[in-house]
């Protein structure tokens, strides 16, 4: 079995002979190797995206807006991830965010990911029937109808959630009111034993 390291070096010297700078080539390897440490296919969808790299063209966004249509061409990963991430904190208070046809939506989720943990907000991706959840870089939960990941996602939208207790303040104060059993009352002793509490100088 290939370590993270050796598929992140190995990824990021392909990703430079496919055309990519070394700095976008080490995002791109950031990328793939969590991809891969996720579970996900990462390799794999690399490959066939670095397979047609050269015979096709795509489209670049400079500027991200709520609504984002392509021409004829579809979205570049690589390039809409790396600009999703330097906008991040800009694009949240969009709250939503449509794209249409994303090429190998899988090889953006690292991009998400991150932004995820950047922004400190979970993100919701949805395009056809599935959905992928990303919590702070931490992990991805998925519902994947699908055994492939498609090469081009026709609309996909992207959701930043707001962050919310998954319990009820009732259910807090309940188990709040059990750890004040682990609460020591001060006393005497306790105050004479406490740090700077002592009467004598070792100086």
């Amino acid at each position: 079995m290939k370590s993270l390291s050796e598929i992140e070096t190995t990824t990021k010297r392909a990703s430079r002979a496919a055309g990519f700078s070394w700095g976008i080539a080490e995002e791109v390897a950031k990328g793939i190797r969590l991809l891969e440490l996720f579970g996900f296919p990462g390799i794999k969808n690399l490959n066939q995206y670095y397979k047609f790299i050269n015979k096709k063209n795509f489209e670049k966004l400079t500027t991200i807006k709520k609504k984002n249509k392509s021409n004829k061409l579809s979205l570049c990963p690589v390039d809409l991830g790396v600009r999703f991430l330097d906008q991040a904190k800009t694009l949240e208070s969009f709250k939503k965010i449509t794209f249409y046809k994303i090429a190998h939506p899988i090889l953006f989720f690292p991009f998400l990911s991150r932004s995820s943990e950047i922004t400190g907000k979970r993100i919701l991706f949805k395009f056809e029937k599935n959905t992928f959840l990303f919590n702070f870089g931490v992990n991805i939960l998925s519902k994947f109808s699908k055994k492939e990941f498609p090469s081009i996602a026709k609309k996909t939208e992207i959701i930043f959630l707001e962050n919310k207790d998954s319990f009820s303040e009732k259910e807090w104060k309940n188990l709040y009111k059990l750890s004040e059993n682990t609460f020591v009352e001060e006393t005497e002793n306790l105050k004479q034993g406490a740090a700077g509490a002592g009467l004598t100088d070792n100086d």
